[in-house]
């Protein structure tokens, strides 16, 4: 006997802008438990988290990656391949690269840009595709302040090693504008780095304005949600901190003036991406081999400040702190270690319970990932250079935790072994 007319049907993602197949339940989402008796019991990686009425199907989340590979700070078809290729392997959220909110705040000549209207329908085309595989997405705005107009690293130092660059900085006839680097105060990161000129109250008023006319521009785009970058060493790290803020205004000196402009920044995002999640990524500490307080004095950015700027972020309405460490003191010395920046997102989330903390760092490994979250030390993980790796992190952590979740239906027969029914028994 022939099936019922139309009930075995590909079907189409409903209202999606080309055809794609419908996943249903959700790739990387569990599977039924009538179907699969291991999935009486969830992995909290496996578990939605819903922030400001936005539902992550999963918490393994794709961090932030610059790519260096945009035109003139509009995307390209590579970064629909890297992107689309995340969301077509289960995971959660997908956080698009450091996006330049002016030309001069890019990292690199090649860095992503949403200073520009020109630069929306790119990204639109990349966002679509994501969420007609039912992944969420957002992007990192961000302006890199003293460390701007610099090489990508294989430009500096390429893995033939046939040459290595003196300097950091990319000069005019390299496309760079080391001319036109601002910061807090007059304070290069390192030797080889531009030398800033120390932002005016015209320059502090008009990246205000630019990262809320970005922010404008990821709401026509359709991403899902924001991350404001304040980490890494880039401007909104660089006033926080008072080895690169030096300012004798209201915006350096005591720790409420060197909190005043990043909060404001924000404050300013909050209200123009009213109804959407908002996340900040902060460094919770600069890894200097001085304290971070002495003889009445903050010495460098920590742990004991950053909690107090989570604190005042969570009063502007931030829905997630990102929690990273580095990248503002070039003399540096991380103690590399798997997990090694969980602490300091465990640390955010004791002072601060009500407001859902993501940590990254050498996280490689599924029962590792799964133990911050049980262990209550991070709500989500944000994952780079693993799933550069292994795209199929999701999948392989369903395996490794023993929980049947759903792989794309087109590559559903690679994924056999994690489809098999078991019974606690077995």
């Amino acid at each position: 006997m022939g099936s019922i007319s139309g009930q075995f049907t590909n079907t189409p993602v409903p209202g999606a802008d080309k055809y794609y197949p419908l996943n249903d339940p959700l790739i990387g989402t569990p599977l039924p438990e009538n179907a699969y008796p291991q999935n009486a019991k969830i992995p909290l990686l496996f578990k939605p988290l819903t922030l400001r009425g936005h539902t992550f199907k999963n918490r393994i989340w794709v961090s932030p990656m610059c790519q260096y590979s945009s035109d003139n700070g509009h995307a390209t078809d590579w970064h629909l391949v890297h992107i689309g290729g995340f969301a077509t392997r289960g995971v959660g959220a997908i956080c698009m690269e450091a996006t330049a909110v002016t030309p001069e705040g890019r990292i690199s000549p090649q860095d992503a840009g949403l200073w520009t209207d020109s630069q929306i329908d790119p990204l639109k085309r990349i966002v679509n595709f994501v969420h007609a595989q039912g992944a969420s997405i957002g992007v990192q705005l961000s302006h890199a302040g003293r460390k701007a107009s610099t090489y990508a690293p294989w430009v500096h130092l390429p893995a033939s090693k046939a040459r290595r660059a003196t300097q950091w900085t990319a000069e005019e006839n390299e496309d760079g504008w080391p001319d036109d680097v601002i910061a807090p105060s007059n304070i290069a990161y390192a030797d080889g780095y531009p030398l800033p000129k120390e932002m005016s109250k015209e320059d502090l008023q008009r990246v205000e304005e630019a990262f809320v006319a970005a922010a404008d521009r990821a709401k026509k785009t359709g991403f899902d949600f924001l991350e404001i970058h304040a980490a890494h060493g880039y401007l909104l790290h660089n006033f926080v901190s008072p080895v690169s803020n030096t300012r004798s205004d209201i915006y350096g000196g005591s720790l409420d003036n060197r909190l005043r402009y990043p909060l404001k920044i924000v404050g300013r995002v909050r209200k123009a991406w009213a109804d959407k999640p908002l996340f900040v990524r902060i460094s919770a500490t600069e890894w200097a081999e001085f304290p971070e307080h002495e003889h009445g004095e903050w010495k460098q950015w920590g742990i004991k400040q950053s909690k107090i700027y989570v604190g005042e972020l969570k009063k502007l309405g931030v829905d997630l702190v990102d929690c990273s460490t580095g990248g503002n003191w070039s003399k540096q010395k991380i103690p590399l270690s798997p997990g090694y920046q969980v602490p300091f997102a465990a640390e955010l989330k004791k002072t601060h319970p009500d407001i859902p903390i993501a940590s990254v760092g050498l996280i490689t490994e599924p029962k590792q990932a799964e133990s911050y979250l049980q262990e209550g030390k991070a709500d989500a993980v944000f994952l780079a250079r693993e799933l550069i790796r292994d795209p199929n992190f999701a999948l392989r952590a369903a395996a490794e935790l023993e929980v049947a979740i759903k792989p794309a239906d087109q590559y559903e027969r690679a994924w056999m072994h994690v489809l098999t029914p078991k019974h606690p028994e077995q």
